[in-house]
């Protein structure tokens, strides 16, 4: 039985995976490198006006014993401050994105292959293509309406904060989504209602202001194409563990 579940999850879990990277490759990677340019361009224009500054008043920066300054140094001291490591852009880049893509889609098709397996009902391509949308809708749509895919660039609250309503909204939208569909008294399929709703009355963590170095519709632009690749993503994964469920034989 647990080398079954570990099949069939893992072979859906790559398939949506793999999916979600190449959509990425083509809708929203594009979109990203282009925020980047922004992004870098404005984080240089605000170097150099430091610079010119403490040039005014007599200040160097001095590295081996000569000054630096202008345009042509400006990423390079960027990109010594920021000291974070990057793959490079290309297929290094592309071969991470697809790395992460298909451990996400293996660790989300062991939870919802266990969401399926304990509710007790039968699994086919349906039924597996229904539990993939209450998927989208827990892990992404909800939690979108308070916290919007993000572009580089852009103004964020806290990441705790924001971390922490992202997996209370999934949780409680995805708790919400059974007691709502189960059948029972009106009372506790309320009560699912009341569920999904609480994150989005108490509000997601937002930023003192909105800036961003990106323009607004590029990061419009790119909140529609996450949500369309996470929607196609959840789509292949529900449908794909119904699929190899069924074909292997599941008791459900």
């Amino acid at each position: 039985m647990i080398s079954r579940i570990f099949g069939c999850a893992l072979g859906a879990g790559c398939a949506a995976g793999l999916t979600l990277a190449f959509l990425q490759a083509v809708f929203t990677a594009p979109i990203i490198l282009q925020a980047e340019i922004y992004e870098t361009a404005a984080a240089s224009g605000l170097f150099q006006q430091a610079a010119a500054s403490a040039n005014d008043v007599g200040v160097w920066l001095v590295h081996d014993g000569e000054a630096h300054g202008g345009a042509g140094d400006a990423g390079g001291v960027l990109g010594a401050l920021s000291g974070d490591w990057a793959p490079a852009d290309g297929a290094e880049r592309t071969f991470h994105t697809s790395l992460t893509s298909v451990l996400i889609g293996f660790g989300f098709a062991l939870l919802l292959l266990s969401a399926m397996l304990l509710s007790g009902r039968k699994i086919d391509p349906s039924s597996g293509l229904l539990w993939g949308l209450g998927g989208f809708a827990a892990v992404a749509l909800a939690p979108s309406l308070g916290l919007a895919p993000e572009l580089p660039g852009s103004a964020a609250a806290d990441l705790s904060g924001r971390q922490a309503w992202w997996i209370a909204t999934a949780i409680a939208t995805a708790a919400g989504l059974r007691l709502a569909t189960a059948g029972g008294p009106s009372l506790v399929k309320l009560a699912g209602v009341a569920l999904i709703v609480a994150p989005h009355v108490a509000g997601a963590p937002q930023p003192h202001e909105y800036t961003s170095t990106a323009p607004a519709e590029l990061a419009g632009q790119f909140a529609a194409a996450s949500l369309v690749c996470a929607a196609v993503f959840w789509a292949v994964l529900g449908s794909g563990l119904g699929y190899l469920w069924q074909r292997r034989g599941g008791f459900a």
